[in-house]
């Protein structure tokens, strides 16, 4: 169950500059590589600002859900929202599980004493950077399996997907996004956008489920602190965007899922 830490409201007393500054970093980081960055903003969420594991869950992923609005429409602006259309299936198949996913891994998330909690957010930071390593570095091929698989086995990722999103209050791109070229066969950029129609209402469940708790006052208690960071978290994504390429994804890649293993390892062993 929850403790007493989780469920008061915590204000965080850093000065706007840094909330900026830190959310503008992991928005560069996020970016240069196609991504948001909310699996590097949790740990520092919980190492640098000192909110607990639940607190931090749910500023993250009130954040996250304003880097996906601000996000969606210039996905739209690069694939045509006819195109997208086209591929409703893909978004549909993904949110039979994904929505119900999220619910279940918030009611988890409340559920959980925070020693448990630190721990399965740091097992999800260590498949963060396996699925990171996966996509960057490897090339996905499309599975080709029969309709009925293929939908079955995209409602079953759906669903995990929303628990891990929800769980670590991500949007959960870097998941969707190599699960829809694998089983959908659809190319990166149309998957990005893809992930993107189904990371917005699935967030929306889980940030729904989150609203029932009390622990969900941190959001009220940190208005300002969100807002300054997400702010600084588009701000470092559209710089980020513009450095894609800069540096090649074989330096870059290991060195952000080293980043995800020793944010693991210290969240591990948070007390």
């Amino acid at each position: 169950m929850t403790t007493g830490q989780d469920l008061a409201p915590p204000r965080s007393t850093h000065s706007v500059p840094v909330v900026f500054g830190a959310g503008a970093a992991i928005g560069v980081l996020g970016g240069m590589i196609g991504l948001g960055g909310a699996e590097f903003r949790l740990p520092l969420l919980i190492g640098l600002f000192g909110f607990a594991a639940l607190s931090a869950v749910i500023l993250n992923k009130a954040m996250s859900l304003v880097v996906v609005l601000v996000a969606l429409p210039a996905r739209l602006a690069a694939v045509p929202a006819a195109e997208l259309a086209a591929r409703w299936p893909v978004a549909v198949n993904l949110l039979a599980g994904s929505l119900l996913g999220a619910w279940v891994g918030a009611t988890w998330v409340v559920r959980m004493r925070s020693t448990t909690l630190y721990k399965v957010l740091a097992a999800l930071m260590v498949l963060m950077a396996a699925a990171l390593v996966l996509t960057h570095t490897t090339t996905l091929d499309t599975l080709a399996l029969p309709l009925w698989a293929q939908v079955a086995c995209g409602v079953v990722a759906g669903f995990g997907i929303g628990v891990v999103a929800a769980i670590m209050g991500v949007a959960g791109g870097e998941l969707l996004i190599p699960t829809i070229v694998l089983l959908f066969g659809e190319d990166i950029k149309t998957a990005g956008s893809l992930s993107l129609l189904v990371s917005l209402p699935t967030m929306l469940v889980a940030f729904a489920r989150y609203s029932r708790d009390g622990s969900f006052a941190v959001l009220g208690a940190n208005l300002r602190f969100v807002l300054v960071m997400a702010a600084g978290s588009v701000a470092g994504a559209v710089l980020g965007g513009l450095l894609l390429g800069v540096f090649p994804d074989l330096v870059l890649v290991p060195v952000l899922a080293v980043i995800l293993l020793v944010s693991a390892v210290k969240l591990a062993r948070h007390e």
